[in-house]
This record gives structure tokens, C-alpha cells and sequence, in this order.
């Protein structure tokens, strides 16, 4: 523990009440001594890492440029949140996201995610979040960021408003409660959605509502899109699931592909 807190004195710098600022514009919120995940110890310079082990994993990872400054992305001033496959910006980034939270939480992602500086936003439906708060107060300690996925994942597309709202404001109280934040993202559950949705999401406090470009599964990259190319701006989805230190790895690595750097989607959405 003493160790982590050093480390973060030296790669961190405050930026605001709670939160510091990693390398790649990474926004994390302070640690706390219950929810400080310890780096793995650092492999010796002549021997290689045994694959599959958390240094395995951090030694795949590719070298991204800085991320650029965050130009946030205007929203229109109207009734409904905005909704969007992709971010429109033209800067080199992309964007991880990991959603659900009730089936598989590896214990290997936190420190993954703190070792590799990966920017996370997690959609998380309200009960695992509240069944599991630890795990993902230490991924939020490291550089995640907790969002709204609504209470019991159900399809909201032709429900009526008084539903949709329950299931949107009922899980932003429950994770504001538990983590202090109140969500300002939303992902409806199978990105079923209708403009009941993204008028329910805007008077639950969401500002956007978020699809995805590509989907990866068990370290494989699916396209949603016909580039076959991520593309700036894009928003990638995986799910807490046992393979998911190899989905980490096969989005990172496709980003690296792409010519483009992982960034926190919460800078372009303010």
C-alpha cells in the first residue's frame, strides 16, 4: 500500500478535488486505503514473463502517443440526451467500455487496468454494483469511471416512460448512493432504446446515451461497422466476464492498430 501511494505521487498530479490525472488523460478518483488495488511487482529485465500472468498481460500491451488534449463534444440543448454509435471527434482516440457487472469480475483486471494505464467507463447495472462495490471501487480508484446500465437489464425500446424512468433514475440513485457520482452516461441494455429513452435518460441527469462501433468477446474483435478499422471517436463494448483481461488486451491492441489512443469517454462528454 505504501508503495502504490508513492507511485501515485509520482505519476499523478491532483487536478481537482478527488480525482488525478494519469498518462493518457486518464481521470481517476482518489484512492482510499479499502480500495487500493497492489500493483503486480515488476518483472526482472532478463526474464520473460510467464505468459497468461498479470505481467504477461501488462507486457503485451502496446506504446499509444499522449492522447491529445480532450476537445468535449457540444450537446444540443433540448429535452432528450444525445445518442450516439460513435463519438464525433476527429481526435486520434477511442474509447473502452465494460458493461453489466453481475457475472465474472477477474481480479487480475484491477491491477491490469492501473500497470497498462487503461481508461475505463463501466455501465454498470445497479444491483451488482451494489453487490459488488468493492471490486469496481478499486477499478474507479485506477482510472474507471462508474455509468448507468440500469437496474434489472431489461430491453426499455416501447416500454412506457414511467417505466423506463424507474429503471434510468432508480439505478443513477443506487450508484450515486455507492459511489458518490451521479452517472451522466447511459447505455440501455442490448442498445435497445426508443425516444422515450433519451428523454428518460436526460431527466435522470444523462447527457448521453451510448451504442458501440465494435464488440469484443474472449479477445476477438467484432466490427459493427464496415471500416473493419477503428476510427476516431469510436466506442468499444465488452462485458465483466471471465476472458476479460484478453478483451482488454485485443482492444488495446486494435486501437494501437488503428493509429489511435485509448481515452477516458467522460473528458468529450461534460
Amino acid at each position: 500500500m505504501v508503495t502504490l501511494l508513492a507511485l501515485l505521487t509520482l505519476t499523478s498530479c491532483t487536478v481537482g478535488p478527488g480525482h488525478t490525472i494519469h498518462a493518457r488523460q486518464i481521470t481517476a478518483a482518489q484512492p482510499t486505503p479499502s480500495a487500493q488495488p497492489t500493483p503486480s511487482a515488476s518483472p526482472s529485465p532478463t526474464a520473460k514473463p510467464t505468459p497468461g500472468s498479470p505481467a504477461w498481460y501488462v507486457s503485451q500491451v502496446p506504446t499509444f502517443p499522449e492522447a491529445p488534449p480532450p476537445q468535449p463534444v457540444p450537446l444540443p440543448a433540448t429535452g432528450a440526451a444525445q445518442f450516439w454509435h460513435r463519438l464525433p471527434t476527429d481526435q486520434k482516440v477511442a474509447f473502452i467500455t465494460i458493461d453489466d457487472g453481475g457475472l465474472a469480475r477477474p481480479p487480475g483486471v484491477i491491477d491490469f487496468i492501473w500497470e497498462a494505464r487503461i481508461p475505463v467507463t463501466m455501465f454498470l447495472n445497479s444491483p451488482a454494483a451494489a453487490e459488488h462495490t468493492d471490486y469496481f471501487r478499486q477499478i474507479e480508484a485506477v482510472g474507471g469511471v462508474v455509468e448507468n446500465h440500469t437496474i434489472t437489464h431489461n430491453s426499455l425500446a416501447g416500454r412506457s416512460y414511467d417505466y423506463q424512468k424507474q429503471e434510468i433514475c432508480g439505478a443513477a440513485d443506487r450508484l450515486e448512493g455507492l459511489f458518490g457520482k451521479r452517472p451522466t452516461l447511459f447505455r440501455p441494455p442490448f442498445g435497445e432504446h426508443d425516444s422515450t429513452t433519451l428523454k428518460a435518460a436526460h431527466d435522470c441527469g444523462a447527457k448521453a446515451v451510448f451504442h458501440w462501433t465494435e464488440t469484443v468477446h474472449e479477445g476477438k474483435v467484432r466490427y459493427q461497422t464496415p471500416e473493419k478499422m477503428v476510427q476516431p471517436g469510436d466506442v468499444l463494448l465488452m462485458h465483466f466476464r471471465p476472458a476479460l483481461m484478453d478483451d482488454l488486451l485485443a482492444a488495446l491492441k486494435a486501437i494501437h492498430r488503428a493509429g489511435l489512443t485509448p481515452a477516458l469517454l467522460e473528458q468529450y462528454v461534460r
